[in-house]
């Protein structure tokens, strides 16, 4: 078996084919397809946003203040003179750096936290399941609220809060795949010849687990960023001068009659991302349902 013109061994032909198909699958949903090239959009501009924004993102300039668009200002300016456009392509960057450190946190305490609950099973199951339910009690967004609210608004703080609330998904979904793989013959064989209990987590029942979680998490990422945006709106997130998408909704309350263009253009941003994370987290769903890929 040969791919352009390179000999691959015959170990890897399923491996090859799966990945055909899987790719096949992507290309017969359109909705997909555009998922991922809003998705791929949003990270081009998070990556060159200080490349092509034609303003300094939190520079006042009280002369030219609402301002509608126009050539010089695409998206006008604020009730501050501050370039629209420009805020935007930054906020681009907030959403991004605030989506990847809620995913790596909020995923890596839910994946362990679910790994060693299904893993020991018992009163530690017993304990950590009882906390995540009490977690799970709350509406997200009400319970982020709070924890954003007792440590003080800030990126830092907005971060934190939503992963804290977060986590809980993860754990459930990691419990069950270790329940399940902690049973199989592999493992049983790893605890005859005396492996610790560590050993067999890290290495076999942990790596089995993080492929659904990963998942979860493409499905999250929308989510993840109307909570954020929910929390700047409220005053809860990030500060001004920052220029965060749902904080910029909020300046613009009070201009929506006149000067709509403040609030509409950060508020499409996030419903554009949104929309684009939620057609591919459906459409990786989707791939990866077993009826679909037969």
């Amino acid at each position: 078996m040969r791919i352009l013109g390179i000999p691959v061994p015959e170990s890897y032909k399923p491996m090859i084919e799966d990945l055909k198909h899987t790719m096949y699958l992507w290309r017969k949903s359109r909705l997909t397809m555009v998922g991922t090239i809003i998705v791929l959009a949003f990270l081009m501009v998070a990556i060159v946003a200080p490349f092509v924004a034609p303003y300094d993102p939190i520079e006042q300039n009280l002369k030219e203040k609402l301002l509608p668009p126009s050539r010089e200002h695409l998206f006008g300016t604020d009730q501050f003179g501050r370039d629209i456009f420009s805020r935007v392509l930054y906020g681009s960057r907030i959403a991004l750096w605030i989506i990847l450190l809620v995913s790596l946190i909020s995923g890596g305490v839910g994946t362990m936290i679910g790994v060693f609950s299904g893993y020991f099973g018992g009163i530690v199951d017993e304990i950590l399941m009882r906390i995540t339910d009490m977690f799970l009690a709350f509406p997200g967004l009400v319970l982020a609220m709070a924890f954003a609210a007792a440590m003080g608004p800030s990126l830092t703080n907005t971060i934190i809060a939503i992963s804290l609330v977060y986590w809980t998904r993860y754990a459930r979904l990691a419990r069950a795949e270790a329940m399940r793989v902690k049973n199989m013959e592999y493992i049983e064989a790893e605890k005859a010849i005396g492996a610790s209990h560590l050993r067999i987590i890290f290495l076999h029942v942990l790596p089995m687990c993080i492929s659904p979680v990963l998942v979860q998490l493409t499905l999250r990422m929308g989510t993840i960023i109307l909570t954020a945006a929910g929390l700047g709106f409220l005053g809860l997130g990030a500060q001004p001068p920052t220029p965060e998408w749902g904080a910029m909704v909020s300046d613009g309350r009070n201009y929506l009659v006149d000067q709509w263009w403040i609030s509409t253009f950060p508020g499409l941003a996030i419903a554009i991302v949104v929309l684009g994370f939620n057609l591919l987290g459906d459409g990786i769903r989707d791939m990866l349902d077993p009826r679909l890929r037969r």
